[in-house]
């Protein structure tokens, strides 16, 4: 079965939505113009519930359905923040604020959510209760964590949860997902090196920083290459240096900063411990003070096998069994989705968005056509799991 009739009537009104929010982005948690349009909506559809604040400036929506017989409760998550980028597109809905730009999609993750609801509470064809999630600060903030952690979970009773989110190089009206690690955990790291300074013309006066630097970056590349199993993953990136401004001073300190990607928890913890014994060990083999702040962060995205299964039913219900690629490969992007799926079982699918600009780039867009085809996959999510 295609996309949903009263679904593809929708599509122009829920494009512009989207375009009203991709002209006015907002960053993290500061999401109150996006949270009070989404509540209001909700409302004007006539939930049965609508409560802002969760997570801080989150928003939950309950939709009951014609029976509630089953039992069942099934959440729908969409995230609403975007980044700060300077837009470089040329379309008539650009942003309008300076430095901000809805430049990942949540602007049609949002609005195909509530394209979803406004459907689904006038339908109701569906036996149990469906739980609308509008979440804050995915690009960073933990959003996720937050609004779990204000009993999203617990408080509607939530017992499976799904999530999408679109993606450029995959073409519009197919689907792509796996079991298991769909993306990876995210850590982040700071490490700060302190030698004795001096003038750069007498270095044996000196215990210089910057080599250490330059050593401790050289041998964390065998924590990959000789500690983590060659057919695991994992990924560690120093990403910014600083020591010194002058061209003829040795300087007295270093720090580095850098991200760590992992797919499995033991690898992570191998990760951390053999880290903080190279710069440790390193800088004090040079004559350096090496310290690591190691800060855990986003979780692996873990897709449930049954109710990946599940979202492969329903992603071909809407385009087809050729057009559902069921076992994409693992991304070491990061999602905070993530901390959902770690309450709860669930799934999280990939949504074509053609061939656009990557996401956090400038020039990205989100493509409209795609609108139907997730907007359908929410929708049938309810219909499917709860039949009436």
């Amino acid at each position: 079965m295609p996309i949903i009739n009263r679904v593809a009537d929708l599509h122009d009104e829920i494009t512009a939505w989207r375009r009203d929010l991709h002209e006015n982005p907002e960053l993290l948690y500061d999401v109150h113009r996006t949270a009070g349009i989404v509540a209001e909506k909700l409302k004007e559809f006539g939930c049965d519930e609508v409560v802002p604040g969760i997570g801080q400036t989150g928003v939950v929506a309950v939709i009951r359905g014609r029976k509630s017989g089953s039992g069942k409760v099934i959440g729908l998550r969409a995230d609403m923040d975007a980044l700060p980028i300077e837009e470089a597109t040329d379309v008539p809905y650009k942003s309008k604020v300076p430095g901000k730009m809805h430049a990942c999609g949540h602007d049609g993750h949002t609005a195909m959510l509530l394209g979803a609801a406004k459907y689904l509470a006038e339908t109701r064809n569906f036996d149990g209760t469906a739980i609308m999630i509008f979440q804050p600060a995915e690009e960073g903030g933990g959003g996720g964590d937050a609004m779990v952690k204000d009993g999203l979970m617990t408080r509607w009773g939530i017992q499976e949860v799904y999530g999408l989110h679109n993606m450029p190089g995959i073409p519009v009206g197919q689907f792509a997902i796996r079991k298991g690690p769909a993306m990876a955990a995210a850590d982040r790291f700071i490490i700060d090196i302190e030698g004795k300074g001096g003038h750069g013309a007498m270095p044996h006066l000196c215990v210089d920083p910057v080599q250490a630097g330059f050593a401790i970056g050289l041998a964390m590349q065998t924590v990959v290459s000789r500690n983590v199993d060659p057919i695991e993953s994992a990924v560690i990136s120093i990403t910014s240096v600083k020591a010194g401004e002058a061209f003829n001073v040795i300087p007295q300190t270093l720090r580095m900063l850098g991200t760590v990607r992992t797919f499995k928890p033991e690898i992570q913890d191998l990760v951390e411990a053999r880290m903080k014994e190279l710069v440790e060990s390193v800088a004090k083999g040079m004559g350096c003070v090496g310290t690591i702040d190691y800060q855990r962060g986003y979780p692996v995205t873990f897709n449930h096998a049954d109710q990946t299964d599940f979202a492969v039913k329903v992603a071909q219900s809407v385009v087809g069994a050729d057009k559902v690629d069921p076992e994409t490969p693992s991304l070491m992007g990061a999602e905070d989705f993530s901390y959902m799926l770690n309450e709860r079982p669930g799934s999280y699918i990939f949504l074509g968005n053609g061939d656009t600009a990557a996401c956090h780039h400038p020039a990205y867009n989100f493509d409209d056509n795609a609108i139907p085809v997730g907007t359908s996959y929410l929708a049938k999510i309810v219909e499917t799991a709860m039949p009436a």
